[in-house]
Order: structure tokens, then C-alpha cells, then sequence
């Protein structure tokens, strides 16, 4: 079984609800998973994103560049006696949203890799593990490209964002 990271933008008064009531929000993210799940819009246009299997090299690699927003985990706990799949779901408010666009603009992901050597990862145990295969840490680029654009655009419409792993 697969630890996948999830995203799921959310507006203000969305938030609000789902801090309130988890078992909507729960709901509320699968529906529009399966919404999208035939049409697989854009990033910028999506209101789901899956950061699939590179969600902890990414948060690795956030960490190290000293990210100034936890966007692998998000900040703030709710639904906390709940369980979305490997543990509860956290959010991050529209204000952090926009400071996390801004960093993932800011830092490309040449920049995130640069200097380190896959023997890093795999000594840290970072998921999935195979990082010794040659060329391994390009291997979460589109992720983190597609992360970037889905950040952005929920910036754009000051948007929270639902973060869980599953």
C-alpha cells in the first residue's frame, strides 16, 4: 500500500465547515477527488492535488531549503480524533497559502536539489525508497512543478488548503 500526499483547496468558509464538521470535509474531499478524477484538470484549475509518493522527498528536500511554511504537512491540526489514511488531516489558512506560493515560486527545483546526493535520502530513509537509481531525484519534479501551480493558483483566489496523507 502506497502513502500518497493530498491537497484540497477550500475556501475560506469551507474551511470554517470543515474544521467544524471533519465527517463533511471528509466527504467534501472525496467527492470532488472523484469529480476529478476522469477530467484530471490542470494543477492551476484542479481543486485536488496529488503530490503521489513524493510527498517526503519533497518535505526532505523543503526542510533542507529551510521552507518557510510546513506545505508536506500543513500547520494546523483538525479533525484530530480522525483518520484520512496515515493520520488526521491538517490545513493551511489562505494567508500561509500565499506565503507558500510565494516560496515555491521563489525555489525551483534545481534549487531544492542542488548539492544533494541521493545517498542522503536513502541514509535518511526518505520515501519511497530506490534512490540510488541514477537520475532518482528528478524523478519528483513534476510533482513539485504541479505543487507549485496548485499553490499558486489557490493563492490567486485566497483559497486554504486541506493537506493529509493517504
Amino acid at each position: 500500500m502506497s502513502m500518497i500526499g493530498e491537497y484540497l483547496r477550500v475556501t475560506a468558509a469551507a474551511l470554517d465547515r470543515a474544521i467544524q464538521d471533519p465527517d463533511w470535509a471528509l466527504d467534501f474531499a472525496e467527492e470532488v477527488q472523484d469529480g476529478e478524477e476522469d477530467t484530471e484538470p490542470a494543477p492551476t484549475e484542479a481543486r485536488h492535488f496529488s503530490a503521489y509518493k513524493a510527498w517526503d522527498v519533497l518535505r526532505f528536500l523543503m526542510a533542507r531549503a529551510e521552507f518557510p511554511v510546513n506545505v508536506v504537512h500543513g500547520e494546523e491540526a483538525f479533525a484530530e480524533d480522525e483518520d484520512w489514511g496515515y493520520g488526521s488531516p491538517r490545513y493551511l489558512r489562505p494567508e500561509r497559502v500565499r506565503v507558500a506560493a510565494e516560496a515555491l515560486r521563489d525555489t525551483s527545483y534545481a534549487q531544492l536539489v542542488s548539492g544533494v546526493e541521493p545517498s542522503e535520502l536513502t541514509s535518511a530513509e526518505v520515501y519511497p525508497l530506490g534512490w540510488s537509481e541514477p537520475g532518482s531525484l528528478e524523478w519528483a519534479r513534476p510533482w513539485y512543478d504541479g505543487l507549485t501551480q496548485f499553490f499558486e493558483a489557490a493563492a490567486r483566489a485566497d483559497d486554504a488548503i486541506l493537506i493529509w496523507l493517504d
